[in-house]
């Protein structure tokens, strides 16, 4: 199996031949279903923060295949490592991705299902989720150079939750790595503290950070870029309405 993750750069090596690129896994009942990632190598955006520019990730890793959900938070709630998240916007609970979620709490998350499991699990660094995000492709979206109705939840793309709430969770087709949701719905919590150009840029994941960064944007203010969009940036403590996340583990 993928050792454990111990630094923020993956530490993710594939010791067999099952763990190959888009195989999927379970570390344990109650853990979130995960693909396997290959190692590779992509331009990532600089966006206004920086020029684009080659980024390497050495090793493979695993990301989870849906943003987590709130039946998936409740699990954490139970044993008592998340805290209770009393208002879900009238959006539903469930398969609904988990919003309201802080910064710290995603990590805290992430510690839970790393005892859970007894594998090593941790929110993908700002480079592992574009790299997972664009998946193989050059394009502004997975898809294409446009938006396109029934590919994501946004105002544009023609869906009943677009412009108003999240979707649930698989609602539309994965990226080709086998993820969904990368592009709208949801705003997704990454490791990193924000920083002016990621793409050279270490992530610091421990206190003090200013601001944490966030990847993929909401549904509501889901817009066609030129590039993938750069992290947007967010104070820690901040449980804004459409925070949620993926786990990288193993």
């Amino acid at each position: 199996m993928i050792d454990p993750i111990v630094l923020w750069t993956v530490a993710a090596v594939v010791s067999s031949p099952e763990d190959r690129g888009g195989n999927t896994f379970r570390d344990c009942s109650r853990c979130p279903e995960m693909v396997i990632i290959s190692a590779g190598t992509f331009v990532m955006n600089g966006g206004v923060r920086g020029a684009a520019r080659p980024v390497t990730l050495a090793k493979p890793f695993a990301l989870a295949v849906t943003e987590t959900t709130f039946a998936q938070w409740e699990a954490c709630i139970q044993d008592g490592l998340c805290p209770a998240i009393d208002d879900d916007h009238g959006w539903g609970r469930g398969q609904q991705p988990v919003i309201n979620v802080t910064w710290a709490a995603a990590r805290g998350y992430a510690v839970w299902l790393s005892r859970v499991s007894g594998a090593s699990y941790r929110l993908p660094s700002e480079a592992e989720w574009e790299y997972a995000a664009r998946a193989g492709t050059t394009t502004p979206y997975w898809w294409g150079d446009a938006v396109e109705a029934g590919k994501a939840n946004c105002r544009q793309c023609a869906t009943p939750w677009g412009g108003r709430q999240a979707a649930p969770v698989r609602s539309f087709p994965p990226n080709p790595f086998g993820l969904y949701d990368m592009n709208g719905n949801v705003w997704e919590w990454v490791l990193d503290c924000w920083a002016p150009d990621p793409a050279t840029h270490t992530p610091r994941r421990r206190p003090p950070a200013r601001t944490g960064s966030a990847r993929g944007g909401p549904g509501i203010t889901f817009q066609p870029l030129p590039r993938h969009p750069p992290g947007h940036h967010n104070p820690p403590a901040c449980g804004a309405t459409r925070w949620a996340f993926g786990s990288c583990g193993r």
